[in-house]
């Protein structure tokens, strides 16, 4: 049984519930909150999900903010993850077929709960190729991570 990552800032609060419900009877699920609809930092959800990823507590991770631009932001900014935004069935699969995407993002104030479930299983039922173009496009996204990934932020 695959285990999943599951969290959310407050705008996400009540789709991380119902997508947590579609998903216990199948998967292990890990839910690093948020509890409620109060106010929380996307980036401090982001974080939680990615550590849970890395370490291994989860195969792959939900993460819902708002539009989900937020949380996709911050989440790509933890090495080792791939996070897509994703409100259509077709990028949801092939984020991980291509990209080998291992956390999908949902904006919660774009889709219902019906095509989020939609989205998960197409998220959770793909698989990475492993096609040397696809193997070869991601090791020039680790040379970005590795060339840029320690440069300061702008302020």
């Amino acid at each position: 049984m695959k285990s999943i990552v599951l969290g959310s800032d407050h705008a996400g609060f009540q789709l991380k519930e119902e997508v947590k419900k579609f998903l216990v009877e199948n998967y292990r699920v890990l839910d690093v909150g948020t509890d409620s609809e109060a106010a929380v930092d996307y980036p401090d959800c982001a974080e939680k999900v990615g550590r849970a990823i890395l370490e291994g507590k989860a195969e792959r991770g939900i993460l819902i903010c708002g539009s989900g631009v937020g949380a996709s932001v911050a989440a790509n900014k933890i090495k080792g993850i791939r996070a897509g935004l994703c409100h259509d069935t077709y990028s949801a699969h092939q984020g991980v077929e291509h990209d080998d995407m291992n956390v999908l993002v949902l904006g919660s104030r774009i889709i219902g709960t019906a095509l989020a479930h939609d989205l998960v299983v197409a998220f959770l039922g793909a698989e990475f190729t492993k096609e040397e173009r696809h193997a070869r496009r991601l090791g020039k996204v680790a040379g970005l991570e590795a060339k840029f990934g320690s440069r300061k932020e702008p302020a």
